[in-house]
């Protein structure tokens, strides 16, 4: 019988997937570097830990609607001030403007009382669908593997779409787009919008995992972790950011036990290695299997797709 403990592990990492395929979406699909990814993400999970704890909302039909809101509406506040003006917004523009949100909205809630802190937010109830509590266990992992299915089918949905050809247009060729009379700030508002709404739908769900809401939700180092989630497994693939996250983690409970210490020059390392021999991540393994060749293969941001082998 598996251990409750590797099921509350499978748990996290299901909800760090979805939190991946926002990033991925963005940066992958769209070619919007948001570095400040866990602003959403963390956001959200604050919004469900007040609304819990406020309010007495535990409600699964009523958790994801609050983190896919919260998320949703900081993303299109932070999105409208970096993404709308006169002038386009640049790559590192947009990169330094996220990254910045993560970091100030860390150390506000760091230092405010009404968010608990440096504490945080602790001893969230479980979440519960009608009588029935979600606590650790069988039936958060089962209620969260089913969200991951249908975020990705969302994802794989979208990108096969007229809007998907879009976002390749954003991510490709953005000036052609703009030639051809597409509003593209627009687009990447929305877009952007969507990203952080997912990421709003993880941050909630890993609150009530976790049972807490913490600063280091909303930090620059979650937001450090998700853009090597997706660059281990292949940008712009949908499913590399399953693969890399799920590898990263499992490599990362293998190691840190007995070598936490250099876990992290080791995980280092391993990144290395393979952004050098794969540059479309660890995903262009089964790209080559599939189609009968052992030659590294661009990731699908450098082809000018947005597929994978699913």
């Amino acid at each position: 019988m598996v251990s409750n403990y590797l099921v509350v592990f499978a748990t996290r990492i299901l909800i760090l997937c979805i939190f991946a395929l926002s990033f991925d979406l963005l940066w992958g699909c769209a070619g919007i570097m948001s570095f400040g990814q866990s602003l959403f993400f963390g956001a959200a999970g604050y919004g469900v830990a007040l609304a819990a704890r406020d309010f007495g909302v535990t409600s699964l039909l009523a958790v994801l609607p609050i983190g896919l809101l919260v998320g949703f509406a900081v993303a299109t506040l932070v999105g409208s001030v970096l993404l709308l003006g006169r002038r386009q917004a640049s790559v590192v523009f947009i990169s330094m403007g996220t990254l910045t949100g993560s970091y100030a909205a860390e150390r506000l809630a760091r230092g405010w009382y009404y968010l608990g802190g440096q504490n945080g937010i602790p001893s969230i109830p479980p979440m519960t669908i009608g009588p029935y509590d979600l606590a650790e266990g069988v039936g958060f992992y089962f209620a969260s593997l089913l969200l991951l299915l249908i975020v990705y089918a969302a994802c794989r949905f979208v990108i096969a779409s007229q809007f998907g050809l879009v976002l390749a247009g954003l991510r490709d060729g953005e000036q052609r787009l703009l030639y051809f009379g597409y509003r593209v700030q627009h687009f990447k508002l929305v877009t952007f919008s969507v990203g952080g709404a997912i990421a709003g739908l993880a941050g909630g769900l890993y609150t009530f995992h976790e049972g807490f809401a913490g600063p280091g939700s909303l930090g620059v180092v979650l937001s450090t972790q998700v853009v090597l989630y997706v660059l281990f497994g292949g940008a712009g693939t949908l499913i590399g950011a399953v693969i890399g996250t799920t590898t990263i983690e499992t490599l990362g409970f293998w190691f840190s036990n007995s070598y936490q210490e250099v876990w992290p020059i080791i995980l280092g390392l391993i990144l290395v290695i393979v952004i050098t021999l794969r540059p479309a991540g660890l995903i262009s393994f089964l790209l080559d299997r599939r189609e009968g060749t052992d030659v590294p293969v661009m990731p699908p941001a450098a082809k000018g797709g947005c597929d994978d082998p699913a």
